[in-house]
């Protein structure tokens, strides 16, 4: 704020009906996929992997295939009939591709014939249960005509004359929907609006024939302007069978017609994108419920988002419930005072600069004159009053003559401009001013609303608006498929000879057991209890990692709410001593303010004297640093980056009000964390893992991009791989973290970061890994040929290279879906009304012949629990469905946070938090120089641009102490 607030018709589908255990996943025609399971070894194409057991001896080798450039006509993948090479020409292969990208170079040309398909499933499902509950899951049926033809088109429309000068030539994508609707409106004969979708910008799909060709437009975005004449080219593209859809659903082709689930995903989308607010993937309402208002002239607003997936039932549209922020739609006034709680409008003045950042870039119509378009705002002007500016005669007769803003607008408009006193809006863009009374502007509808930055009270509202419980979450995605404007409404995919069924998917899921855990002195507990979480207060760490050397640095020492610093240091080492984890008083306690976390060389002197006075005190290296802060603040960042980068000492943090309280649910949190990055195991597997029951020693792998914010165009990703460094525990990660390309999701040096991790496994096991388990992040269906084709042969590449050859598993974990599951009665779900912990689904609305499945690890206590998809890309030790799901849920129960399973692999989890803390670093380097990444005295900033050309990769190079502990816990 800136006033009073501080500033701070058909039969039933049949997913209607119950499908039993025995046929819930039918094999393709021909194929029996529980029998021998060739095809389910590694994956489907060249390599087909190894089976179980010590590496063959290399075979003569075949020449490898040519790389050739891509033909018109793709060949079909080679199935997993053909067999494999040996290692050797995988080797040969490997060797005659260039993986590593350089900037703004092409990608090297592969055939098809080299590419990988994902494994197919190795049987009908798994079978292990504790329990079978019914459950409904918001997959919705599509039936469609398998003869029906449609037709995808090219549409380029662009200025039919040279736009002037200072004037882009390029035209708004809003623009282009109304510049095509006028077109189709103008000759419905020719173009049936209703018979048509459109993206927006370059691609139609129609189910009748379009005339082709170049069509003229005339357009006038406001009843006041002259009409803009736009060229509007037609060109087919190509012809869609919908046939082919069902060959692949029914296992007889491999290869997914991504082109025709593009088109029809399209089709579907068309209605809620002409009825509703399209953002991104989801659809929302035009007109916003008082109820949900978050105040400060922002509101939620409630609404879905939509896929259509290929499964074993055929095909199916995925929608859920989706909450997100939006601008109110009032004027600009209105909205002013509402969210700066200003109390007279003459106060902009005052707050000018404030009022500037907060309209800036957003979009506004104005009211003054008829016309639809949107005006972004670039800024605000002097007073009304004073504002003038020259007009030329229209027929170039008199020389321009200079009128005042306030004249101007009674005179064009008959407009009296009663606001004269505070400033206009620049609506102007190309260095060309154009400027509106605040009066006369609205906020246009549509407009997102960074979460972020919502007041405290506002993210409290629109987080338990998306915490929806399952129950009314599913009624709300029942009104929401059956809405006039949801997807079945209108005409359009009833044109297209497409029909949804209005009901959830019916499925039988399997409930797996929990595991039995070891705690301290070898104590085993069974979890019985619904949430399957274990309790602390009378047991001990599985292994606890004595804290010898340490130092305080207390950060609210000249705070009004000051740390009782002997109380919490007291109480934190009983709470580690009754979990097994020998803590010995500070070295050191150093009082100090929150000052030095907004100066990073401040902060930098401050730990290096902490060490120092250390160091005199007890000669041997501190294992850890505990800073207590009086709130979450930002300079945050630079404490991690110093200590993990140049000092190499690890940290813990936490907020003085809860050391205070001193509560021992969070003292025993805290000490988990403490433990885990020293070394320590706080819970461990009693039973050795599914699969891998022998002495072969495996390591699991979690690979993970973070990208940057959508709006930033230059910042680097951040690529993080973590892997398990003990056995048979397997709860101990090292990690690395590199830089990549902006928004590039391919981790470009992939085999080498893992086989660095390979390294330190050896050196702290005195052996290799023979099994390796890989779980990647953050990947699109879209992407797993990227991740097979490109990932897996680099990390392939980079161990046949040291003639090394452990069996690998590549599995993708996917978070980011719209499948969720609902218990049927209250007896097939938790008292909470989500599914239990354990719950899996690998039938019905899985894909129709390859390996994936839905696991819900985690108990849901807020909101409608949802599941993490698991897809197998590559299996090389031919797990079975029981074998892997039991595997994933069993390593659930290993995250060292927390005690009980969480709703992720760790390894992928580990990866998550590991990539995030990646760029944190990332951040501090946009705040210093490129001289001082590399000699840390400076403390200057940079722009983009230098750090662009800033070889900056050893700025996220962890400290040589930290890199294969668990620091990022």
């Amino acid at each position: 704020a800136w006033g009073l607030r501080p500033c701070g018709n058909q039969g039933p589908s049949p997913a209607q009906a119950w499908s039993p255990r025995p046929g819930g996943n039918q094999p393709p025609s021909g194929q029996d996929l529980g029998r021998g399971r060739p095809e389910s070894v590694g994956g489907r194409g060249p390599w087909g992997g190894r089976g179980w057991g010590p590496a063959p001896a290399p075979a003569p080798a075949p020449a490898p295939a040519p790389v050739t450039s891509t033909t018109t006509t793709p060949p079909t993948p080679l199935r997993s009939t053909q067999p494999p090479p040996s290692d050797l020409s995988v080797v040969k292969d490997m060797q005659s591709l260039r993986l590593s990208e350089q900037l703004a170079a092409p990608s090297v040309s592969r055939t098809k014939e080299s590419n990988l398909l994902p494994v197919k499933r190795p049987d009908r499902g798994g079978t292990l249960a504790i329990q079978h509950p019914k459950l409904l899951v918001n997959h919705f049926p599509v039936q469609f005509n398998a003869k029906t033809v449609i037709t995808h088109y090219d549409v380029d429309i662009k200025f039919e004359d040279p736009p002037k000068k200072g004037r882009s030539s390029k035209i708004h994508k809003s623009h282009l929907r109304m510049i095509k609707d006028k077109l189709f409106s103008d000759d419905p004969s020719q173009f049936p609006l209703l018979s048509t979708a459109y993206d927006g910008e370059k691609n139609i799909f129609s189910a009748v024939e379009l005339p082709t060709g170049t069509f003229k437009v005339e357009f006038a975005m406001a009843e006041d302007m002259n009409s803009c004449s736009y060229s509007v080219t037609i060109k087919e593209v190509n012809k869609l069978h919908f046939g082919k859809l069902k060959d692949y659903l029914s296992g007889d082709v491999l290869s997914i017609p991504r082109d025709i689930l593009q088109g029809m995903d399209l089709v579907m989308k068309e209605n809620p994108s002409r009825c509703r607010i399209p953002v991104g993937r989801s659809f929302y309402p035009k007109t916003f419920n008082r109820r949900d208002n978050l105040d400060g002239g922002i509101t939620a607003s409630k609404g879905f988002q939509q896929s259509l997936k290929p499964t074993s039932q055929g095909l199916a549209m995925c929608l859920d419930y989706s909450v997100l922020a939006f601008h109110k739609r009032l004027p600009v006034l209105d909205f002013i005072k509402e969210y700066g709680e200003l109390k007279e409008v003459n106060d902009v003045n005052k707050y000018k600069e404030r009022v500037t950042e907060t309209l800036k870039g957003l979009k506004v119509t104005v009211t003054h004159r008829v016309t639809k378009q949107k005006y972004t705002v670039a800024g605000l002007t002097a007073p009304t009053r004073d504002l003038s500016f020259e007009v030329e005669d229209p027929e170039g007769k008199a020389p321009p003559k200079k009128i005042k803003l306030v004249d101007y607008f009674k005179e064009k408009y008959g407009k009296e401009i009663m606001h004269k006193g505070i400033p206009c809006l620049d609506l102007g863009k190309n260095n060309r001013p154009n400027y509106v009374p605040m009066e006369f502007c609205v906020l246009a509808e549509g407009q997102r609303y960074n979460k972020e930055h919502l007041s405290r009270n506002g993210s409290i509202l629109l987080k338990n608006m998306s915490l929806v419980p399952p129950k009314d979450r599913m009624s709300t995605i029942y009104e929401m498929v059956r809405a006039n404007d949801g997807p079945c409404g209108g005409d359009v995919a009833e044109n297209f000879g497409i029909q949804v069924m209005k009901d959830m998917t019916k499925v039988e899921g399997r409930v797996i057991g929990p595991p039995l855990l070891k705690l301290g002195n070898m104590e085993e507990v069974r979890l019985n209890n619904e949430k399957r979480q274990w309790n602390l207060v009378k047991s001990a760490v599985a292994e606890g990692k004595p804290l010898e050397r340490w130092a305080l640095i207390d950060f609210s020492s000249r705070d009004r709410f000051q740390l009782d610093g002997l109380n919490f240091v007291e109480k934190l080492r009983n709470r580690c001593g009754k979990l097994g984890i020998r803590m010995a008083q500070p070295l050191v306690c150093h009082p100090t303010d929150m000052r030095p976390f907004s100066k990073i060389n401040e902060l930098r002197r401050l730990l290096q004297s902490v060490i120092a006075e250390a160091e005199r005190v007890n000669r041997g290296r501190l294992q850890m640093i505990i800073c207590v802060m009086t709130r979450v603040d930002p300079g945050y960042k630079y404490l991690k980056w110093l200590s993990e980068t140049e000092i190499g000492i690890v940290t813990q943090c936490c907020l003085c009000k809860h050391a205070n309280e001193g509560k021992d649910q969070y003292l025993a949190n805290l000490s988990l964390k403490i433990n885990a990055k020293l070394g320590g195991s706080n819970a461990e597997l009693s039973k050795p893992l599914p699969r891998f029951e022998g002495e072969a020693h495996v390591m699991f792998v979690g690979a993970d991009v973070n990208h940057p914010a959508a709006r930033n165009t230059t910042c680097p990703s951040i690529a993080a791989v973590v892997a398990t460094v003990n056995w048979p525990a397997a709860n101990r990660y090292a990690a690395r973290v590199c830089p990549q390309y902006h928004r590039k999701e391919k981790i470009l040096n992939f085999g080498t970061m893992v086989l660095e991790l390979i390294q330190t496994y050896e050196l702290m096991n005195k052996v290799k890994p023979q099994r390796i388990v890989v779980f990647r992040d953050g990947v699109s269906e879209g992407q797993f040929e990227m991740v097979l084709n490109e990932e897996l042969l680099d990390l392939k590449k980079a161990i046949y290279a040291e003639d090394y050859r452990p069996t690998i598993t590549l599995v993708v974990a996917q978070k980011r879906h719209q499948t969720r599951l609902f218990p049927e009665t209250k007896d097939d779900g938790g008292s909470n009304g989500n599914v239990q912990p354990g719950t899996v689904v690998d039938i019905v609305i899985t894909h129709p012949f390859e390996f994936d499945f839905y696991l819900c690890s985690h108990y849901g206590s807020l909101g409608t629990s949802k599941p993490t998809h698991y897809y197998v890309l590559w299996d090389e030790h031919r797990f079975t469905s029981d074998q892997l799901q039991r595997l994933i849920y069993e390593l659930c129960f290993t995250f060292a946070r927390c005690t009980k399973p969480v709703s992720l692999v760790p390894p992928v989890y580990y990866a998550d938090l590991v990539a995030y803390r990646g760029r944190m670093f990332q951040e501090v380097l946009m705040e210093l120089s490129p001289d001082s990444a590399a000699s840390p005295s400076s403390s200057a900033s940079t722009s983009l641009s230098s750090i662009s050309s800033f070889d900056d990769s050893r700025f996220y190079k962890l400290h040589p102490e930290l890199e294969n502990i668990m620091f990022f816990v």
